[in-house]
């Protein structure tokens, strides 16, 4: 893969705030799936022995938010968890730390992030083994156990609801997020959100596809982040569409 994933700048900003708690740092995401697109956070995962501090939780916060989406540089997505909670593997798993852009007005309030129950670490966590990148460390699979196929097809589910009432202010993420649902369940595999829509819109009615083309062409920056109103219009009917598909997709598996 090439080098040009723009996370270098991480690994010694986690070194100075986690020191020796660090036992590996690997890429997932867009960077490991296809490369990078214009609209693509960095997305990282560190592995740790313990539990973060809560001075090692706020200090964290803090150096990510003077990084994260500075000029020149990308948005970054960064997830702490303790070895210990998910090898061996168990459903549902605990994400110790959470750093994401969208949260950056709870940080600015002082809002530290906590761990909790998460699905959604299932998905990320088969995505980190399959792009097999270590910043720094051993191999995601010296530190990680594969996910059981039952519970990453029932932890991107589990999301789909929250997805939907995201619809409106994150329409281009949702669509193509359900697009990759879709495709995970019908395929046993994680594509990018790109080629995940690709496959999508080949199975779509015709009046559903010009809605997840355009989110397509979004995220590939080939057209401005637009709906105009004849596309707007078909946004919810187009989501509605592929969440009773999620549905019975999952009802099959």
């Amino acid at each position: 893969m090439s080098e040009d994933h723009g996370a270098a700048h991480l690994v010694p900003l986690l070194h100075r705030t986690l020191g020796d708690n660090i036992l590996g740092v690997c890429l997932h995401g867009s960077a490991v799936l296809a490369g990078l697109r214009p609209h693509s956070d960095i997305d990282v995962l560190v592995v740790v022995r313990r539990s973060l501090t809560e001075d090692e939780r706020r200090v964290l916060v803090r150096e990510l938010m003077q990084v994260s989406g500075a000029p020149g540089v990308r948005p970054v997505e960064l997830i702490v968890v303790v070895q210990d909670e998910v090898r061996p593997w168990r459903y549902p798993p605990v994400c110790d730390f959470l750093y994401g852009e969208w949260l950056r007005e709870e940080y600015e309030r002082g809002v530290l992030p906590e761990p909790g129950s998460t699905p959604d670490l299932a998905p990320l966590l088969t995505m980190t083994l399959a792009g097999d990148t270590a910043l720094y460390g051993p191999s995601p699979a010296q530190l990680l156990d594969p996910v059981p196929l039952v519970d990453l097809r029932r932890a991107i589910v589990a999301g789909v609801p929250q997805l939907m009432a995201d619809l409106d202010h994150d329409t281009r993420n949702v669509l193509l997020t359900f697009a990759r649902i879709w495709t995970t369940l019908a395929t046993d595999t994680i594509r990018s959100k790109d080629a995940a829509a690709d496959w999508a819109v080949e199975r779509l009615p015709s009046g559903h596809r010009a809605v997840l083309a355009h989110a397509r062409a979004v995220y590939l920056g080939d057209v401005e982040e637009r709906w105009d109103d004849g596309l707007r219009s078909g946004v919810r009917p187009c989501a509605d569409f592929l969440v009773q598909v999620i549905g019975r997709a999952y009802e099959r598996s």
